[in-house]
């Protein structure tokens, strides 16, 4: 391992570098509708490394198939980061763990189990049995892999006492990084810090290892707990990109790598961070979890460096200091927003896609142009958002399932809407004309006509790109069937268009994971480290 390896994950070469776990793969892939296909992890995952993430959470391997071969892949095709999955407390799961994680370049374990009174009642354990676990499954895990993490999941609530005893077994069993997870958002800031800073003054062997922040934000505070830890002395700071995570998520990681950026002065701590590859990847994660991003979301909301106010764009105009504490362009915005058309070239495109941070292959800024132009003939100006929903809301595959040929609404004032669509379905195109409350509606029915199925309508969200009448709408889906869940997307200026193809790639992708033996299926119930 060369020394710039090893302070890329090594605090302790430097006392003021925070190392950042990233477990949107994981934790953040949890929240309900979340689920990412295998291809997208791939690409998320080698977003996270080039962006300089030290340490990425791949997964939880013994959880499905689905999630196995992930994990697996993304070892064998890390570059850089550590490569990191989720075990229970027991000695069959640590194993699957490590069959997935051992293909990386540099592997880690992380195992954990629940400490405080609420979770010990869940597998029914006295403190003495479960310490007794730790210990031993701690020592196998580090037996296979010399990289090993351990958290005791609530630890916010768990007896101060019986938290030192059992941080100390996991420390004397080997594990090397501790992670101290606040589960259910509970705790506040300054409890936070100062829980870091006993453990660590507290229990032998302490100073010895890294200790990690795991913080939820169901109060609001995840940030703002997990740099509290900093200050205590944590070293590592779990996270996920858009915060994104079960009930009210995790911390964000530009939330946290850019207030250390900014704030040096009372935070001089750094990370490996390229903060200018922040906006592509909060973008890629929301198209691909179907979540998009709060328009007021610090850092990377649509609103962040938007500034209507009088008072505020006269001081922006005089200086941009006067209202804005980062530049647009240290995460990854450009300061212009240049209007494309329908006279613009290839050449144009590209390098404006590349100016929004997206770099596309010939192939994918091929299909990217062909839209554009078609596009630029319905919409007269064609803005920076437009282009980014264009490229994130993807293209309909030539070998989909379900493939949309063209769609026909009509609606009354006094009676339901009518669509007529026509499909093809496999090898064949069929037509189907059906009556809903509402366009959309009528347009989902007439899907269903030509594929039955049982598929549960979870979640129906739209929002327009941009302003004005002929705006582009961006519709997410999110279906419910048989224990998968698969999210669609789609970008038109026609809302009922929109709809239905992001209805209809929602269905592919279950069409495509059933063809796989719902390898991205949940298979079993599990609790994790949230």
């Amino acid at each position: 391992m060369t020394h710039s390896d090893k302070d890329r994950v090594s605090p302790t070469a430097n006392k003021d570098r925070v190392v950042i776990f990233d477990t949107t793969l994981r934790d953040g892939e949890q929240s309900p509708g979340a689920t990412m296909t295998h291809e997208e992890k791939l690409e998320i995952a080698e977003l996270l490394d080039e962006m300089g993430v030290d340490i990425i959470e791949a997964g939880f391997p013994i959880a499905s198939e689905g999630d196995f071969n992930a994990v697996t892949e993304i070892a064998k095709n890390t570059k850089n980061a550590v490569i990191c999955g989720l075990a229970r407390a027991n000695l069959k799961d640590i194993d699957r763990c490590w069959d997935a994680v051992r293909h990386a370049r540099r592997p880690r374990i992380h195992t954990f189990i629940g400490t405080s009174p609420l979770h010990r009642a869940i597998p029914n354990l006295t403190q003495e049995e479960m310490a007794e676990r730790i210990h031993e499954t701690v020592t196998h895990a580090r037996n296979l892999c010399d990289n090993v993490q351990w958290s005791p999941m609530d630890a916010t609530r768990t007896e101060w006492d019986y938290l030192c005893r059992v941080v100390e077994i996991a420390i004397k069993a080997g594990a090397t990084t501790i992670n101290i997870p606040d589960t259910v958002g509970y705790t506040a800031p300054e409890e936070s810090a100062d829980l870091i800073r006993r453990l660590i003054a507290t229990v032998p062997g302490a100073q010895e290892v890294v200790f990690a922040t795991h913080c939820h934000n169901d109060l609001g505070m995840a940030t703002a707990n997990s740099l509290a830890a900093v200050a205590g002395g944590a070293r590592q700071i779990e996270c996920t990109i858009n915060g994104l995570g079960e009930r009210a998520g995790n911390t964000a990681l530009e939330e946290v790598v850019m207030a250390m950026k900014v704030r040096g002065d009372i935070m001089p701590y750094h990370t490996g961070i390229d903060t200018t590859k922040i906006m592509n990847i909060s973008r890629r994660v929301a198209s691909v979890s179907g979540f998009n991003v709060q328009f007021n979301k610090a850092i990377v909301g649509k609103n962040a460096f938007a500034h209507e106010s009088g008072i505020h764009q006269d001081g922006m105009l005089k200086n941009a200091e006067t209202f804005e504490i980062m530049r647009p362009e240290d995460v990854g915005l450009t300061e212009t927003n240049i209007v494309m058309g329908k006279h613009s070239g290839r050449a144009a495109l590209r390098s404006k896609l590349k100016d929004l941070g997206f770099d596309l292959a010939d192939n994918q800024l091929a299909d990217v142009f062909v839209r554009f132009k078609s596009l630029a003939d319905r919409k007269k100006e064609i803005y920076d958002e437009d282009l980014i929903a264009l490229v994130s809301a993807g293209a309909d595959p030539a070998n989909d399932h379900l493939q949309i040929t063209s769609l026909q609404v009509a609606c009354g004032t006094d009676g339901p809407a009518q669509a007529t669509l026509v499909m093809r379905v496999g090898e064949t195109e069929q037509s189907a004309t059906a009556r809903g409350d509402g366009p959309v509606d009528a347009s989902f029915k007439a899907v269903r006509a030509l594929h039955p199925n049982d598929a549960h309508l979870s979640l129906y969200q739209v929002h327009a790109v941009t302003e004005g009448t002929d705006a582009q709408a961006t519709v997410s889906v999110r279906l419910e069937d048989a224990g998968m869940i698969a999210v669609g997307q789609s970008a038109d200026t026609d809302t009922v268009v929109a709809s239905a193809r992001a209805y209809v790639n929602a269905l592919n992708r279950l069409h495509a994971r059933r063809g796989k033996t719902g390898s991205n299926a949940r298979e079993i119930s599990y609790k994790d480290v949230s």
